[in-house]
């Protein structure tokens, strides 16, 4: 009897640590492949990935259902979601072993009090990245630090077919919404419908709404300006030096505003493996392995033992580490109510559908 019992719980243990695999649900270009591998070699375990292009699409995957990932990485605004919907798991500090190498600045967060859910890992601001050589010829790249690139019909004539947007509902009605010096956050319909008019009168000179391609599209001068998130646009510029391209790519904030994304870390509740979880978190808090994410993705970094090992020349492009002038004009998105969800649903319905 003993012997079955003990057979029983081996079979319990094996279900239930089944494959040394860690699941990450990720943003896309938020790891590099040289990062991955150092883990892999240092856990000696797989890291299997998915990636998402939107806060909201990882939500609504999760939400409906979806098992299997051990950690998300969502935005400020997604952590709240995630723990009202009783999807993320409280962290056990104790196995945070780096976690004093987070900058406290970063810490402490609005969506998360005390982070009992969240591990802070990375910060981008969403902004316009472009062809320098190309809005040159056009005459419009005094524009360039302006929300107008993508919103003012006169503009976008010079450049029409070139531009792509983020299909972001709330990244792009929030630049909208600040192209009009209204607050990203607002939830006054008066504003949602203000912002939708600009979009709708904008978007016959786009060329798409594009989550997946548009560093590549950037990259090989397909289009001219892209509407997206700080390390993409890194990413496209040092692709096309890399490639040699015949134009110059660039990336900057907009005078009107912009939004930034303080990026976490959670485990899900439902996490096969969360010994594993905790020790990728572990391995991203220590300071080298955190410089290589801004060295190799150009993401922002709240680690302050990542900045001895920062290239000086990343830390000083303000679309990467915005400087004090710059902070003023930054707003992190929050989460919204049930019903204001609702009816800003109906307004980027008619966005698309339009």
């Amino acid at each position: 009897m003993k012997k079955v019992l003990l057979s029983l719980a081996l079979v319990a243990s094996t279900q239930a640590f089944a494959a040394d695999e860690l699941h990450l649900y990720n943003w896309n270009n938020y790891l590099s492949d040289a990062t991955a591998k150092r883990f892999e070699a240092y856990c000696k375990c797989k890291l299997v990935q998915d990636y998402y292009g939107d806060n909201e699409e990882m939500l609504a995957k999760l939400a409906a259902g979806a098992k299997g990932y051990d950690i998300v990485v969502p935005t400020g605004f997604a952590v709240e979601a995630l723990v009202k919907q009783g999807k993320a798991q409280p962290l056990d500090k104790k196995q945070l072993t780096a976690l004093g190498n987070i900058d406290p600045g970063y810490m402490n967060g609005f969506f998360d009090k005390g982070n009992v859910y969240s591990v802070p890992y990375s910060f981008t601001t969403t902004l316009l990245g472009y062809n320098e050589t190309q809005l040159k010829k056009a005459g419009v790249l005094d524009k360039a630090n302006s929300w107008a690139l993508i919103f003012d019909p006169a503009v976008l004539g010079k450049i029409k077919g070139k531009v792509t947007v983020l299909d972001s509902q709330r990244e792009l009605m929030s630049a909208a919404l600040m192209y009009l010096g209204k607050p990203a956050n607002t939830t006054n319909p008066a504003d949602w419908n203000a912002a939708r008019d600009v979009i709708l009168k904008a978007k016959p000179y786009w060329a798409a709404f594009n989550n997946q391609s548009y560093i590549k599209e950037l990259t090989v001068g397909n289009i001219y300006v892209a509407f997206g998130y700080s390390n993409d646009m890194f990413q496209a510029q040092q692709d096309a030096k890399k490639a040699k391209r015949p134009f110059t790519l660039n990336f900057s904030l907009q005078k009107e505003g912009n939004t930034l994304s303080l990026d976490n870390f959670v485990v899900l509740k439902d996490a096969p493996r969360k010994d594993l979880a905790y020790k990728f978190i572990n391995f991203m808090l220590d300071g080298k392995n955190a410089a290589d994410l801004t060295n190799e993705m150009g993401s922002g970094n709240p680690n302050k033992a990542a900045k001895p090992f920062v290239k000086p020349e990343i830390a000083k492009v303000a679309a990467i580490f915005p400087g004090a002038s710059d902070v003023g004009r930054l707003q992190q998105l929050r989460d919204l109510t049930a019903k204001d969800r609702r009816e800003l649903n109906k307004v980027w319905s008619q966005v698309k559908l339009k």
